[in-house]
This record gives structure tokens, C-alpha cells and sequence, in this order.
């Protein structure tokens, strides 16, 4: 998503965190198994008319109906989406939860001091104004960092879902990245599902590098979510992209969809696409 400016305590911190580049799938590592019905509604939610053309193009690279299957998204399922941006995988989960489920968008905080933050909530507010779109029911809630405020009432979610969020959250401090981890935990029912999609760091980076960079050690996330209760379930090579070395110029934001550096290399950048990312399921007991 966008560099977050925050973290002068984290700035000065660094870890001996070791983050594979690539990840081979084995029998442990398959997605979870989707009835026929399910799948048949989660591909009809990809393929919703709802959806915009410019979001529509970028499957390829985010892969969105593998993803959801992986963290066995259903229909009837209670979903928070954390942090949902401009809302790429609302137009996926608003349909596909429409008639059973419930999503929940746990959006910035629009009382932040972030000027970013205010104007993303107040544009992802008007997206879900759109007619003939299947969002009118998506309940707005709020993830900041003040332990005291749930982002969902707690044990009410099946699933809590994040995209390329984990390193806006350590920029903010280590502390309050924990912080978002054990709301994610509160909020979800006993055997729930906590899945992560993140860019992911070459190995031996230090912390300071992930945050400027965007790219995170996928052991860190690991560590993160363990420390708030969690189990790793399985992880997978869905959104893997082996063409990035996640050592560029502008971090993360050098590649598609941001292209920082403009012109400059632009036609290389767009062969490599996209960033590598882990896709990790966890589980609550």
C-alpha cells in the first residue's frame, strides 16, 4: 500500500530475522478444501460485474480467487478486512458475502492526524456509494492502534484478512504492530482464521530495512502472530513472484502498481510486476 510516517523508536532497531525469498509448496502447504458450491460463488465474486476494470487487470498478480480459497473464505462466513485501502478485495468479498455473511472494513482511523488516512477513508466511503455494485452492506469499523478500542466485537469473526499491511504497522513501532495482531485475535471466533498476505524481505534484513523498504521478513510476521496466540496453519506459494529481488531503489513502491521512479526502468519493472509476498494462514484455538 503507501510508506507510513510514523516509528522514530523502530527506526533505530534491528533484528536478526532470516525471511526465505522463495517458499516450495509440499503436501502441508495446500489451500483448504472448498465444497463445489463454494468455489462456484467465489468465482463468481471475482468475476462480478462490481468490479473495476484497472482492479480487474491486476489478478494476475494478486490472484485473488486461489487467495481466498487458501483461506477458505465462505459465504456465510463473518470477514473483517483490515485495512482495505481503496477497497481492491471489497469488490471481491462484498458479493460473495452479500446474501449469507457479513464484512466488516476495519478502515483508518478518521480521526488520525494523517491527512492520507482521513482522505483514503473518506474516498473508500464514497466507493461504497456505488450503484449496482453489492457494497451497501459492508459495516465500516475502525483499526487504530489504542488497545482499548476493538476493531469487531471479539469471538465475532470466521476470518480476519490483511493485504500488504504488516509493514505500515512496524513503522508505527513494534509495540503497536503487536497491538493490531492481538485485535485480529480478539476478534475472531475459536478456530478462526487469520490469513496475511505481505511483501516479503530477502533474507537477514534488519527492521529498519523492512520499513523503508516494505518488504518484511516473513519469520517476523510468524513471530507476530504467535505472540497474540496464533498457529501457523500453512503457508503458500500463491503470490509468490520469483523475478523480484525485493532490492530496489524505492522499495516495494518501485514496482507496479506504484512505479515511483517514473520513466526511469519503467519497462523493467513492469516484467518483473509485482512484489513477492508470503500468503499465511493461521489459526485461533
Amino acid at each position: 500500500m503507501f510508506r507510513m510516517l510514523a516509528g522514530a523508536a523502530a527506526l533505530s532497531l534491528s533484528v536478526g530475522i532470516v525471511a526465505e525469498q522463495t517458499f516450495v509448496a509440499d503436501e502441508a502447504t495446500m489451500p483448504p478444501q472448498l465444497s463445489l458450491e463454494h468455489e462456484e460463488a467465489l468465482r463468481q465474486a471475482v468475476g462480478s460485474s462490481g468490479r473495476s476494470i484497472t482492479n480487474v487487470m491486476r489478478d494476475a498478480h494478486r490472484n485473488p480467487e486461489q487467495t481466498l480459497a487458501f483461506f477458505g473464505v465462505k459465504p456465510d462466513h463473518t470477514v473483517v478486512e483490515v485495512w482495505p485501502g481503496a477497497g481492491w478485495y471489497t469488490e471481491i468479498l462484498a458479493p460473495l458475502l452479500y446474501d449469507e455473511g457479513e464484512l466488516i472494513a476495519a478502515h483508518f482511523d478518521p480521526d488520525s492526524e494523517v491527512e492520507y488516512f482521513r482522505d483514503s477513508l473518506e474516498s473508500y466511503k464514497s466507493m461504497l456509494e456505488r450503484p449496482r455494485s453489492n457494497l451497501d452492506r459492508v459495516e465500516l469499523s475502525v483499526l487504530n492502534y489504542d488497545p482499548e478500542q476493538p476493531m469487531a466485537e471479539p469471538e465475532s469473526a470466521d476470518r480476519v484478512l490483511t493485504f500488504r499491511n504488516v509493514h505500515n504497522w512496524l513503522s508505527a513501532g513494534e509495540e503497536e504492530a503487536q497491538i493490531v495482531f492481538d485485535k485480529f485475535y480478539a476478534a475472531l471466533k475459536p478456530g478462526g482464521k487469520l490469513g496475511v498476505v505481505e511483501h516479503r524481505a530477502r533474507a537477514g534484513v534488519t527492521l529498519e530495512e523492512m520499513i523503508e523498504s516494505g518488504y518484511v521478513a516473513e519469520d517476523l510476521v510468524i513471530s507476530m502472530a504467535e505472540e497474540a496466540g496464533f498457529e501457523l496453519v500453512s503457508r503458500s506459494p500463491i503470490n509468490q513472484n520469483t523475478q523480484d529481488s525485493a532490492d530496489h531503489p524505492e522499495g516495494v513502491w518501485t514496482l507496479p502498481p506504484t512505479l515511483r521512479l517514473g520513466d526511469e526502468n519503467r519497462a523493467r519493472y513492469l516484467s518483473i510486476g509485482e512484489s513477492d509476498r508470503m500468503t499465511l494462514l493461521f489459526i485461533k484455538h
